[in-house]
């Protein structure tokens, strides 16, 4: 699926990969985010940290009608507050998306799918 958008200049169509590279960019730059995950691995119970080629992975894309919504697989890192975290990454998400994209965002659901402790090495 992709979202259309028409100009002045023509037609702009922006495809929901997009979305998801630019959105996973933005979350993994936040305070306390250790990487994002990807959807499909919930069935096994493995997070494991995705590069940023693969953030479509962990980004999923929803469109109803003209409403947008982003549902966002992260992980975290130890000893960080999960809801600031979480707040964070929704409020730099949907700012870059505005900004870079003009899209506006009904929603970003935030899934964490993992707590990892960073080790100096």
């Amino acid at each position: 699926m992709s979202i259309e958008l028409n100009t002045k200049d023509g037609q702009v169509t922006i495809t929901n990969e997009v979305i998801a590279t630019v959105a996973g960019g933005a979350a993994v730059e936040c305070y306390g985010i250790v990487g994002m995950a990807s959807k499909n691995q919930l069935r096994d119970g493995i997070s494991e940290i995705l590069r940023r080629e693969n953030f479509t992975k962990g980004v999923i894309i929803r469109q109803n009608n003209n409403d947008i919504h982003v549902d966002m697989y992260i992980i975290v890192s130890y000893g960080t507050k999960i809801s600031e975290v979480a707040h964070n990454v929704q409020s730099q998400v949907k700012y870059n998306l505005e900004k870079t994209l003009g899209l506006s965002i009904t929603s970003i659901n935030i899934y964490i799918q993992g707590v990892r402790v960073l080790t100096d090495r």
